[in-house]
């Protein structure tokens, strides 16, 4: 999961990039860029880190331009490396920059491709470089000397007939503009708005839509699949559906977990999507257990407060703070290896005795995926004088990998996989697990915008929305994408490091 942002204006927009991009850092920790166009120079800087590490005043001086594209990353292939940070820069044709959310499904079949049959050289294991060169090539095909819109919609035509899986993209062409783009399922999010000056309008593409708030950009609406929002240098908008087949099929994981509570993705509020979450979590305790001893609900903080907090009212319990959040610490379930992530538990939180002591607990989590924060925190729980510690995940189990820009690339490392959810409960350590139903999750989420018929649940039923799917896909994805393939990448990387150094 990535976090992406792109900006057209009069002025300088490199302050207005790092503003949005820090809003996104949630959507990805490991490294961060941006690039700006002055006239027909590309100005970079990407680098591993948080945004307000990566980008300092001397850095900020140097992006000058009226139009510039963002990137916060989080590796879902590959290791942690600046050599990965984005966004990428091709110099042929026209000079082409861009940064990419999500993961292309045929990737190494694209790169033999490009190799063998377009003679273009991919320098990382990112199949967003290689997205840029398939967009690249299309555009070279055309031999023109000068660009036009027609040009570039039909290159990202070309894109998305060769290109599978979910990309939501924004690119940027010297001295030209920037453009937009979504695979034809809308797997992944983006949007875009205008904001009012006294120099003109100014337009903006972004992940999620907080980070036009932010900036003070209306937004007019989200990029709709197979779509292209082509924003010239001068200001003109050029917009046209550019895929021959679509089906809104958004990652209905973005609503439970990765997303702004405050942000609207595909018209519906993630925040009013959470609620319904608890009001149907509830339902179901109160269906299984009527006679509940539940004496406070807890949320594990952040993304589960809100759904916490309606299941609560909806069951007339208690609802408490129990745990303090150290907001120095990254999102756990995005830290790049499993060891980090178990270290990282206890550092994070920290429970607050007198809300537990005593009582039974009702932890409420937006979802459980490999098992080993939950572990810990039911742990904490019983160690703070909980006499009962039950739990409940606003999600269903998460049983399958996702291949769609989700670090959920092996199944033997979620803990549901394979198990029945008593199986889980006791692997866990809770005394009692409850999780949502599949069939009120959709519901729930759907309830925001009931023209999209279908979602991506793959992680929940192992169903595929882009149908290339299959095992052997899946082997291949846990062979060279779990935690073990990427810490011995990592220890590789940082041996040629090492030998580089001497």
């Amino acid at each position: 999961m990535c976090g992406v942002v792109g900006i057209v204006s009069k002025n300088n927009v490199n302050q207005d990039l790092y503003e949005g991009l820090t809003v996104l850092q949630h959507r990805g920790q490991d490294a961060a860029g941006i690039v700006t166009c002055e006239k027909d120079r590309f100005h970079l800087r990407k680098e591993s880190g948080l945004v307000r590490d990566v980008f300092h005043t001397h850095h900020m001086y140097a992006l000058r331009g009226g139009m510039g594209i963002g990137h916060v990353r989080y590796p879902t292939a590959g290791c942690t490396s600046t050599a990965e940070a984005q966004p990428f820069y091709v110099n042929s044709p026209y000079g082409i920059c861009l940064a990419h959310n999500g993961n292309l499904t045929n990737a190494e079949t694209l790169k033999r491709e490009l190799f063998v049959q377009d003679q273009r050289h991919i320098n990382t294991d990112s199949d967003s470089e290689v997205l840029l060169n398939i967009f690249a090539h299309e555009l070279q095909e055309l031999g023109k000397l000068r660009l036009d819109a027609d040009d570039v919609f039909t290159a990202v035509g070309g894109v998305h007939r060769r290109c599978r899986g979910a990309y939501s993209v924004v690119a940027m062409i010297t001295g030209f503009g920037i453009l937009a783009f979504r695979d034809p399922y809308g797997i992944r999010p983006l949007v875009f708005g205008e904001r009012k000056t006294e120099s003109g309008t100014d337009y903006m593409v972004a992940s999620e839509s907080v980070a036009l708030d932010v900036l003070g950009f209306k937004l007019i609406r989200d990029v709709a699949p197979g779509e292209v929002v082509l924003i010239e240098k001068n200001g003109t908008v050029h917009m046209r559906q550019c895929a021959e087949r679509v089906r809104h099929s958004p990652c209905i994981f973005e609503f439970v977990y990765f997303a702004r509570p405050d942000s609207i993705i595909d018209n519906i509020s993630v925040y009013k999507a959470r609620m319904r979450m608890g009001d149907k979590l509830a339902e179901k305790l109160l269906r299984e257990r009527a006679d509940h001893d539940i004496d406070v609900v807890i949320p594990i903080p952040d993304t589960s407060r809100t759904a916490a907090l309606q299941l609560a009212t909806r069951l007339g319990v208690k609802y408490r703070e129990g745990f303090i959040k150290n907001r120095y610490i990254g999102r756990t379930f995005i830290m790049p290896g499993q060891q980090q992530r178990s270290k990282s538990v206890r550092q994070k939180l920290n429970a607050i005795d007198l809300e537990f002591r005593g009582k039974n607990v009702l932890l409420v989590d937006d979802s459980i995926v490999r098992g080993t924060t939950s572990m810990q925190i039911i742990q904490m729980a019983r160690d703070a004088g909980a006499r009962k510690v039950y739990f409940g995940s606003a999600s269903p189990p998460v049983r399958y990998p996702n291949v769609y820009g989700i670090d959920m690339p092996a199944a033997d490392e979620l803990v549901a996989h394979g198990r029945t959810d008593l199986e889980v409960q006791r692997e866990l350590g809770a005394d009692w697990l409850i999780y949502q139903d599949l069939d009120d999750l959709v519901d729930a989420v759907q309830k925001g915008n009931p023209a999209i018929s279908r979602f991506d649940t793959s992680c929940f039923n192992n169903e595929y929305v882009t149908g290339d799917v299959n095992q052997d896909y899946l082997d291949y994805l846990g062979q060279h994408r779990s935690d073990a393939a990427k810490k011995r990448r990592g220890s590789e990387s940082s041996i040629l490091e090492l030998h580089n150094a001497m």
